[in-house]
């Protein structure tokens, strides 16, 4: 299905591919260093590359037909992933990436949650979400096939988070906190985003997890290549210096020696993508806006594919006449 045609291209040279059949995918090069990206077989002296939906599948079709039924609603994730823990699924991109899981075969599902009773109902229920001056609409998600556990990354010890992920050989973190209270954002920034996240690498540890995704964000490593003065690092650091606090549990998890992938999105976007998916190294992005759904993607396709392993992704969505201003609070 989906995995094994993203493992079957990755033997031809210089194919990309969409998560979305309706959109082109662009792979950018990181122009720093070697790039070794997401669906990427690459050399250093290559340029970014193209592929329309219609060349992508005459190529994939000419290497194994039997791929084809990949368009099928429901895909089977490889056999190495069996039990998957969402933290953060009633958030924006959580659910997102809940919505994906629950309806994938041979999959068992848990969604971290707060509030079991609260977030059951939320989570089934289409609603409209105020974020700033943001309306989102949320559609229901069905989690018949969804084990909701109590999981709440600033309250619960080590060994209590170790306990709900136990089983589970992969986690996919989307926590992250919200703005409001000028006065106690700092706090919390750093409770959530830093100490938080920290807690889930010490927890998963013990629990045996295997795989780690973890949602950050562009410029969160700002400081070490000299963007700590772009607009985008400044605008949203100055929200409890969130990205500060990120960077601090990127490290963490990098130390672990628990497999991760890293996937830093631009600034997010609850409209269905409009344009191509862009790929890049580790501190190469310092703008552009990105669709959760295309986030959810990345970060079910990085449980599997060999070529996210201990990477770090930036991730933006093609934009007409270049990305916009990075800001990465944009609900």
């Amino acid at each position: 299905m989906i995995v094994q045609l993203i493992r079957l291209l990755l033997t031809i040279p210089f194919v990309t591919l969409a998560f979305s059949p309706s959109f082109t995918t662009i792979i950018k090069k990181n122009d720093r260093a070697s790039s070794s990206c997401l669906f990427m077989n690459s050399n250093d002296h290559e340029p970014s590359l193209m592929m329309d939906r219609r060349k992508l599948f005459t190529t994939a079709a000419a290497a194994s037909a039997a791929f084809l039924p990949m368009m099928k609603p429901n895909i089977v994730i490889a056999a190495e992933v069996k039990n998957v823990v969402v933290a953060g699924s009633t958030g924006q991109t959580g659910r997102r990436i809940l919505e994906r899981l629950a309806r994938t075969k041979g999959l068992n599902v848990i969604a971290g949650v707060r509030d079991i009773d609260k977030a059951s109902k939320s989570l089934a229920e289409a609603s409209t979400v105020v974020r700033g001056a943001m309306v989102q609409k949320v559609g229901s998600i069905d989690t018949a096939g969804v084990e909701l556990k109590h999981l709440d990354v600033v309250l619960d010890s080590v060994n209590a988070i170790a306990e709900t992920l136990s089983g589970a050989d992969s986690l996919i973190i989307a926590t992250g906190f919200i703005p409001g209270n000028p006065f106690k954002m700092k706090d919390e920034a750093h409770k959530v985003d830093n100490l938080g996240t920290c807690a889930l690498v010490d927890a998963a540890k013990k629990a045996g997890v295997k795989k780690i995704v973890l949602v950050s964000s562009i410029l969160t490593d700002a400081r070490s290549w000299g963007k700590e003065n772009s607009p985008g690092f400044q605008v949203t650091n100055a929200f409890g210096k969130v990205l500060d606090e990120k960077i601090v549990a990127e490290k963490y998890l990098r130390s672990s020696n628990i497999d991760y992938t890293i996937v830093r999105p631009g600034g997010l976007k609850a409209k269905p993508p409009t344009g191509g998916l862009v790929i890049s190294g580790e501190n190469t992005l310092d703008s552009g806006e990105i669709s959760r759904d295309l986030v959810a993607d990345v970060c079910i396709a990085a449980l599997t594919d060999p070529k996210a392993s201990n990477k770090v992704l930036e991730i933006i969505e093609a934009e007409e006449g270049g990305p916009k201003v990075f800001n990465g609070l944009v609900m």
